[in-house]
C-alpha cells in the first residue's frame, strides 16, 4: 500500500503541475463563441448568471475571511440573485474590500484562469475550481444554492478526472471566456437598474455609503475591472 502511494502521489503531482498543449486556435474561437452565445441572449442568461453569482458571492466569502471577518453563510437563489452574510466590524478596509469584491471577482478569476491557461495548466485550473466549489459548499446555507454549487463542482471533477486532454482544454476555455464575457455584464445591468431608480442596496450603494464616495464611482471601477480583465485575458487566450 505505501509502495503503492508513493508512485500515485507523485504521478498525480506532476498532473497537477505540468503542462499540456495549447488547443488548436479554432477550439479557442469556438469556445470564445459558444461563451458569449450563453451570455448575450436574455433567454440562456437568466440560466447561466447562476455560475456568475457562485464566482461573486465567492469573491464576497474569500475576501471576508483574507480580510479576517467571520463567513457565517452564503445563500443563492433562483432568481440568479445571492447573499453573504459575514461578521465584524460594519466599517474599515476589510468590510470595504468585502464589498468590493463581488462585481469584481467574475471578471478576475477569468484573468487568473487565461494567465494559468497561456502558460498550459489546464490541469491545474480545473483541480483549482473544483477546491474552490467544494470549499465553498461548505458555507452555503439553502437548498438551492447546494444544488447549484454541487452540480457545477461536479461538472468540472467529471471532466478533470474523466475526459481526454482535448475535451479538458476545450472546457477550460469555455468556463474562462464563459467568466470574462458573464463578468462584463452585472455591472451594466446594475447600472441600468439604478438608472430607474432600483437596486439602492446595491454593492455600489454599500461601499459608497461606506467610503463616502458617489456609488457612480464604484461602479465605474466595476466596469473598469471587467472590460481590462476580458481584453487582458481575451489577448492570453488568443495567444497575443
Amino acid at each position: 500500500m505505501d509502495s503503492l502511494a508513493a508512485v500515485a502521489l507523485p504521478g498525480l503531482w506532476d498532473r497537477l503541475v505540468g503542462t499540456q498543449p495549447d488547443p488548436d486556435l479554432w477550439v479557442v474561437l469556438a469556445t470564445a463563441a459558444a461563451a458569449l452565445a450563453v451570455v448575450a441572449p436574455h433567454t440562456l442568461w437568466r440560466i447561466s448568471r447562476n455560475a456568475i453569482t457562485i464566482a461573486h458571492e465567492g469573491g464576497h466569502g474569500l475576501v471576508a475571511l483574507l480580510t479576517g471577518r467571520t463567513l457565517t453563510g452564503i445563500r443563492l437563489h433562483s432568481d440568479t440573485s445571492g447573499l453573504t452574510v459575514s461578521r465584524g466590524k460594519p466599517y474599515g478596509l476589510g468590510m470595504i474590500l468585502t464589498a468590493a469584491s463581488g462585481y469584481t471577482a467574475p471578471p478576475l478569476l477569468g484573468l487568473g484562469g487565461a494567465a494559468l491557461l497561456a502558460a498550459g495548466h489546464v490541469t491545474l485550473l480545473l483541480w483549482a475550481a473544483t477546491a474552490l466549489l467544494v470549499a465553498m459548499l461548505v458555507m452555503i446555507r439553502n437548498a438551492y444554492g447546494v444544488l447549484t454549487v454541487v452540480l457545477t463542482g461536479g461538472t468540472f471533477l467529471l471532466v478533470s478526472w474523466l475526459a481526454g486532454p482535448q475535451v479538458q482544454a476545450a472546457f477550460a476555455y469555455a468556463v474562462v471566456w464563459f467568466l470574462l464575457l458573464g463578468g462584463v455584464r452585472p455591472a451594466f445591468e446594475l447600472q441600468v437598474k439604478r438608472s430607474r431608480g432600483g437596486a439602492g442596496d446595491s454593492d455600489a450603494d454599500q461601499l459608497s455609503r461606506l467610503t463616502h464616495v458617489p456609488a457612480a464611482l464604484w461602479l465605474f471601477l466595476f466596469h473598469a475591472v471587467s472590460l481590462c480583465s476580458l481584453m487582458g485575458g481575451g489577448r492570453w487566450l488568443l495567444g497575443m
